[in-house]
């Protein structure tokens, strides 16, 4: 699992999307968006930090210097004021969103 960077997250609330060198990084990538008190995400962080399937990136928002513009972005630009909020891409394509999941659905999400 990879963090995002402030970088990359304002690149992405500046471009509407996230930049290639997170969507691009491997065939299948999951980017997941959460706030670290989630109990959600608590739960799905145990089997996404091993999962080999895809390359993961995580923002954990909350605890950022930019949280009231990445909220902004997340909520009204992504049109999901749920946490935690995942998007999964294959080839550099958005092909699947979802909230929290079962380790079972997050990788069926990749097939």
């Amino acid at each position: 699992m990879k963090w995002i960077n402030k970088e990359q997250a304002l690149a992405a609330v500046q471009s509407g999307e996230f930049t290639d060198d997170i969507t691009r990084s491997a065939d299948r990538v999951a980017v997941i968006l959460t706030q670290s008190w989630c109990p959600q995400w608590h739960a799905m962080e145990k089997f996404v930090a091993d999962y080999s399937g895809a390359e993961i990136f995580c923002l954990e928002y909350d605890g950022t210097d930019f949280f009231d513009t990445f909220l902004e972005f997340k909520e009204k630009k992504l049109g999901n004021d749920q946490v935690p909020y995942i998007r999964y891409y294959r080839g550099g394509t958005l092909v699947a969103v979802s909230n929290a999941v079962s380790e079972a659905v997050f990788r069926d999400k990749f097939e």
